[in-house]
């Protein structure tokens, strides 16, 4: 099976690695947008959780990861559920990482295992995220997940050129399976990208409407018995339809205001809504003397890209809605 993905090529894979992209989880994720509800006020804002799996898969071959540690980066999305984060939101889970606690349970309800034991791989290999090295850091190291995400949107939603993006991916290098960047430079260019990414992008007052309102929606909905936790692991348009299916004229009035017409705007004084988001900071590792160091041991601009970061999410954003669809 060949795949083709404007960031890193065409490249052909293993069966497994063929089989499991054809399975129903993985397919699902073609229906689950990575930036949550913003699709629905922004129709652009489209990357889907499926191009995300499959590109942080290519990342870590492309880095010399193993077939497995491949399988592990296509699944590790796998059970993000309708909408994304907003669900963290409207089950108060802070870390912003429910799809991580119902991992498991997902994958071994599924077709999943059956696929790895037919090509002679341990399933439970896949839950061991400790050994993924590239795939999965800590913060504020440089991971699979990490890169994809950043470079993905940023060059889709014309942040930033997709030649720019294809230049930084030719930047990563890896030393005892940890990603560093070949350069002081790279790496103050990526952390720039990495900000625009989580707070350019993130904490755009648009986005933030759409997610914030729509887990305003699926709260409500969920107390009156419209939808159940369970319908979390639908595809976005199919929650959305049965939330217009309701007849509940609240909710479907709540849901039309989620258009491209609405209008919001950041407004530090009178605002509707006041929103902080999970704190994501970055400082990548160069190599410097045969050591891996952090680039804002080397970087002023590095170090202080990363306090103005950490400033602004602790001070959030307040957000006003100035004009929403009339219903």
């Amino acid at each position: 099976m060949k795949l083709t993905d404007k960031l890193y090529g065409t490249v052909e894979v293993e069966p497994v690695l063929a089989e499991l992209v054809r399975s129903k989880p993985i397919q699902r994720l073609k229906g689950i947008h990575q930036a949550g509800a913003s699709y629905l006020v922004e129709e652009t804002w489209n990357v889907t959780r499926y191009e995300h799996s499959v590109g942080v898969m290519l990342l870590i071959r492309r880095l010399g990861g193993t077939v497995e540690e491949q399988v592990a980066g296509l699944l590790h999305d796998v059970s993000h559920t309708a909408f994304s984060h907003v669900v963290d939101t409207v089950l108060n889970v802070h870390n912003e990482d429910y799809h991580e606690h119902i991992f498991e349970e997902v994958v071994m309800n599924s077709e999943i295992p059956s696929i790895l034991n037919k090509h002679g791989m341990n399933v439970e290999r896949v839950f061991q995220e400790e050994q993924w090295t590239l795939l999965e850091q800590p913060a504020p190291l440089l991971c699979a997940d990490r890169i994809d995400y950043t470079l993905r949107d940023l060059s889709r939603y014309g942040y930033r050129s997709i030649e720019d993006a294809q230049q930084i991916v030719r930047q990563f290098r890896v030393e005892d399976g940890l990603i560093y960047l070949d350069s002081v430079q790279a790496a103050e260019r990526f952390t720039e990208w990495y900000y625009e990414e989580v707070i350019g992008f993130f904490m755009n007052p648009k986005n933030m409407f759409a997610n914030y309102w729509m887990a305003n929606l699926l709260k409500e909905s969920l107390q009156k018995g419209i939808i159940s936790r369970d319908d979390f692991l639908l595809e976005d348009q199919e929650v959305v339809e049965k939330l217009l299916q309701s007849n509940d004229k609240s909710v479907i009035q709540q849901l039309r205001h989620l258009q491209p017409s609405s209008k919001v705007v950041k407004d530090e004084h009178d605002y509707d809504f006041h929103q902080r988001l999970k704190v994501r900071l970055i400082d990548p590792s160069i190599l410097v003397d045969g050591q891996l160091v952090k680039a804002s041991q080397q970087s002023v601009n590095v170090k202080r890209m990363g306090e103005e970061a950490r400033r602004t999410f602790e001070g959030g954003v307040r957000v006003k809605v100035v004009t929403v669809p009339n219903t």
